[in-house]
């Protein structure tokens, strides 16, 4: 007999050799009382599927969608339904999942026919949807050799998948079905589509809005936000991918093996130098206009999106424009440690707006747009007070100010300056490439992967540290930064298209030091599994101006 112990109780029990977690489950239902219904479990701190058998003794977690494990297993589930019901009504149409958009999952749908998607063919997949939810249609996994699975997947069509095996280095895969359909998800679904009770399906843009439950209640959908502009970054990326060739991780991979990384690098750098040199134009512009010229620039992002670096690299590009850039960030305004608030655990709450002194700063900024000399504080980290270390600035007739900070967007820091006055700029990680057409990476991955490594090789954390620390900053980002980032005049992508093959070679090893008998280890083994799909290059080629730099190190920025 195996011992189990059920973490979320503290019990353990014993159960026969080769014992389902849904069967585990079943035996613990009673007294466990989740808010929400189970949707898989993590083993001995690893994610699995609720089918996942039992061969000896374990730890077993049992996780509902308001965790960010079971929130992927339920969205990639509901994925394969929505895949299976376009097959089946819509034959030899093509859909690709892309990315995280409007707090849902916006598709790219491609009828046979070639013709427009209508409000009446949503209307049919929807019908579909539900008849194999309502069916409760079973997911069934099957572990086969790489090269069956290839094989699988060539005979229907399937290049993106087929690439993606060809180059994963695995010798065995897993694949799915449903009923007749068959899919590859890089991670474990729920039992069956009966689990999925929660969902919607629109029209959005030129495609599809699959919604999803709410993060905090799973048994409500998740408010769509509409975010037009970030849309619209996204439709450049897939502008940016047809102009590299580059579709999935498969393609990057099949380039890379073909001797193509450097000039893969290259491109993707020159892509994001175009960008950049376009907006400090737009800036120059706008600073020359007779009426309401910019004076101020605002930078803003998530954690890890390339903030310092872009920054310095607009700079540089509105020197070359003429204009002589002055820059601080909003991290000179925190307020003393002592007077900063706290989250609910008694840690300072860094994120929190009153953490700067926006009423100072605020101030100060309609002093300068006055023509005021003002002497500007810096922040001593070390002793966690403000100083004032003779810093003075003033605005004369060709300079610019550039604020930058996770907080730059907030209205309560500008507003005693017209937004005429002001030029915004939102900057983010948003993943440039995805696994396959059904298998995209968050953008958090992305810069959950960069802050792990900068903070391991400037000596700060460690990948357990970061990783336990992420979900605090993800809830500030949604309540400080993602509100405003729809009102900035220009988004900016700082993902690369091969960033993921670099990363790898820095990220494993740091990942692989998470140990297994701790909570964090679960992340850290989901991230090891994706970015192995990625076959790793060096960063020697990664220019020093690159923001990439800013996480891997070699950077000839000055931070």
């Amino acid at each position: 007999m195996l011992q189990i112990r059920c973490k979320n109780n503290g019990i353990t029990k014993s159960f026969s050799e080769g014992t389902s977690l849904v069967e585990v489950y079943q035996a613990y239902a009673d007294e466990l009382h989740m808010a929400y219904p189970v949707v898989s479990a993590k083993v001995n701190n690893a994610s699995q599927g609720l089918k996942f058998r039992l061969f000896n003794n374990r730890d077993v977690e049992f996780i509902d969608a308001s965790d960010g494990s079971g929130r992927r297993v339920y969205v990639r589930s509901l994925c394969f339904v929505l895949y299976k019901a376009v097959s089946d009504v819509f034959p030899g149409s093509k859909l690709f999942i892309e990315h995280p958009l409007a707090r849902g999952y916006y598709c790219n749908f491609k009828k046979r026919s070639g013709e427009p998607l209508t409000d009446a063919d949503v209307k049919r997949v929807c019908t579909r949807m539900q008849e194999i939810i309502d069916a409760d249609m079973p997911f069934r996994r099957t572990e086969s050799t790489t090269e069956e699975a290839i094989r699988v997947f060539r005979e229907r069509g399937f290049t993106d998948k087929v690439k993606l095996l060809e180059t994963s280095g695995q010798v065995y895969t897993d694949y799915y079905t449903l009923g007749d359909t068959v899919d590859y998800y890089y991670g474990p679904l729920v039992p069956s589509a009966g689990y999925l009770k929660v969902w919607g399906l629109e029209r959005y843009q030129d495609g599809l809005l699959l919604r999803v439950p709410d993060k905090h209640n799973p048994l409500v959908l998740a408010e769509r936000v509409d975010q037009p502009r970030t849309y619209e970054v996204f439709a450049e990326k897939v502008r940016w991918d047809i102009i590299m060739r580059l579709s999935n991780a498969g393609d990057v991979n099949k380039a890379i093996l073909r001797g193509y990384a450097s000039e893969l690098i290259q491109v993707s750098e020159a892509l994001q130098e175009k960008k950049i040199v376009k907006i400090a134009e737009e800036i120059d512009a706008r600073f020359h206009r007779e009426k309401d010229p910019i004076k101020l620039v605002l930078i803003t992002g998530p954690s890890s999106s390339g903030k310092s670096t872009f920054c310095k690299r607009l700079s540089v590009q509105l020197l070359a424009c003429g204009l002589r850039p002055l820059s601080f960030s909003t991290d000179d305004y925190f307020v003393n440690r002592l007077d900063t608030p706290k989250l609910p655990n008694g840690q300072y709450d860094f994120d929190n707006i009153e953490t700067v002194d926006y009423k100072l700063l605020g101030d100060h900024l309609s002093r300068l747009m006055n023509g005021e000399t003002v002497e500007v504080p810096e922040y001593n980290f070390v002793t966690g007070k403000r100083e004032y270390n003779g810093k003075r600035l003033q605005l004369k007739n060709d300079n610019v100010l550039i604020i930058e900070g996770i907080h730059a967007l907030n209205p309560l820091l500008t507003s005693g300056i017209d937004d005429k006055l002001k030029y915004k700029i939102y900057i983010s990680a948003l993943t440039s490439i995805s696994l396959d057409d059904h298998n995209w990476i968050p953008t958090q991955d992305n810069r959950l992967l960069r802050r792990i490594i900068r903070d391991y090789n400037k000596g700060a954390y460690t990948a357990r540290e970061t990783i336990s620390q992420w979900k605090n900053v993800c809830e500030a980002e949604e309540q400080w930064i993602f509100p405003y980032q729809e009102t900035a005049d220009v988004m900016f992508n700082s993902a690369l298209n091969i960033e993921f093959a670099v990363l790898r070679t820095h990220a494993e090893l740091i990942l692989s030091s998470v140990p297994k008998n701790c909570a964090e280890y679960a992340e850290a083994h989901r991230l090891l599994k994706f970015i192995h799909y990625f076959i790793p290059i060096s960063d020697k080629e990664i220019p020093p101006t690159s923001i990439m730099r800013e996480f891997v190190g070699g950077s000839s920025f000055k931070y």
